[in-house]
């Protein structure tokens, strides 16, 4: 193989919780409106229509609860909670029924929205990539091993400045996570190292800086940072 001609990309991980290992990134797919109540507020039907998908750059993410920089060119930046899951071995077509034995492990995480580039690109009918892929946009805890955790259900949380924001449970997802699997693996081949933000509950609202933003999922963990 020749000499790549500038340095390759540094792979972006997420710490394990308790180990010094980390899981290598490969894509973050983002699940659009799939709590009822967060697809009223934005002004959609909240009954089961198909899930859609969006994405980040792997090398949004924040880790290790590092300080997240106010992104430019924006006045509303909003918080999304959400349960993140990792995926550790490829598929594609996958049943609902064998979904789960495509999950590594979990952990909460943050899709940060520039939510006034996000609300003109839908009225201008163009992408939304720099309402949602922008840099630093997806901070997230440790990941937990799947084994063992249950998400069918359990409390997810936000607290911003020490303020419960936004609060709900993960049975209230409108398609669960082995529905989102499933669904998602029909339309790209799942491998190693995705990662699938699962949506947020209702809530979403703007940050400041020196916000500190600390979130939990139930069973999972938890994710923190400061806007700066």
């Amino acid at each position: 193989m020749s000499d790549y001609v500038i340095a390759p990309p540094v792979i972006a991980a997420v710490p394990i919780r308790g180990s010094s290992q980390v899981f290598p990134v490969r894509r973050i797919f983002c699940v659009g409106r799939n709590y009822a109540e967060h697809a009223i507020e934005m002004g959609s039907d909240p009954t089961r229509e198909p899930p859609f998908y969006f994405a980040k750059p792997a090398d949004a993410l924040v880790v290790n609860d590092a300080d997240m920089p106010y992104p430019p060119q924006t006045k509303q930046l909003h918080h999304e909670m959400e349960l993140v899951v990792a995926i550790g071995s490829a598929g594609e077509n996958i049943p609902v029924a064998q979904a789960m034995a495509h999950v590594w492990g979990y952990c909460a995480g943050l899709d940060m929205t520039r939510r006034d580039l996000q609300n003109e690109a839908k009225k201008t009918g163009r992408p939304w990539d720099m309402g949602k892929g922008f840099d630093f946009s997806a901070p997230m805890g440790a990941l937990v091993p799947a084994r063992g955790v249950d998400v069918s259900k359990g409390l997810i949380e936000l607290k911003v400045n020490g303020k419960v924001v936004q609060t709900s449970d993960l049975s209230k997802l409108i398609w669960s996570v082995p529905e989102v699997i499933s669904n998602l693996s029909h339309l790209v081949r799942l491998a190693p190292g995705d990662l699938i933000m699962t949506g947020t509950p209702e809530g979403v609202a703007a940050v400041q800086r020196g916000d500190l933003l600390e979130g939990v999922v139930e069973g999972v963990g938890t994710v923190r940072t400061r806007i700066v």
